[in-house]
């Protein structure tokens, strides 16, 4: 099964990178609010740039000058079941060990195409 994993990010502001393996790389997003969300809640996701699978287990700090500079924690990692994978909708189970049931990224096309909603749709 495919991994994931997010990172709490001590950067310039506190923010959680959540990333998910797909197509041979991590598939990244900035959630600058907790994830930790009740069914219906929604997060902004801004994507950001797609990282290395060897950064699935970084935790560390990222050397002031350079791009992240910050304190990275793993906050949750599991495994996922995509359901739904398309330009504009990413539906998966995420069995993380604080994160689990059925989430949504869904592309908000209004503010940008770099902009997404993740919601948690229901538990598993």
């Amino acid at each position: 099964m495919p991994r994931f994993v997010i990172h709490k990010h001590h950067a310039s502001h506190l923010h959680w990178d959540f990333r998910l393996e797909l197509d041979g790389v991590l598939k990244s997003w900035a959630i600058p609010k907790k994830p930790d969300v009740k069914e219906g809640e929604k997060r902004l996701a801004i994507q950001v740039d797609d990282h290395d699978i060897s950064y699935i287990d970084f935790e560390g700090t990222i050397p002031e000058g350079s791009y992240g500079a910050g304190t990275v924690k793993i906050w949750d990692k599991g495994t996922f079941e995509p359901k739904t994978i398309s330009d504009d909708k990413l539906e998966f189970e995420l069995k993380g060990k604080r994160l689990k049931g059925i989430f949504c990224l869904l592309r908000f096309k209004k503010a940008g195409p770099k902009n997404w909603l993740f919601f948690k749709e229901k538990a598993s």
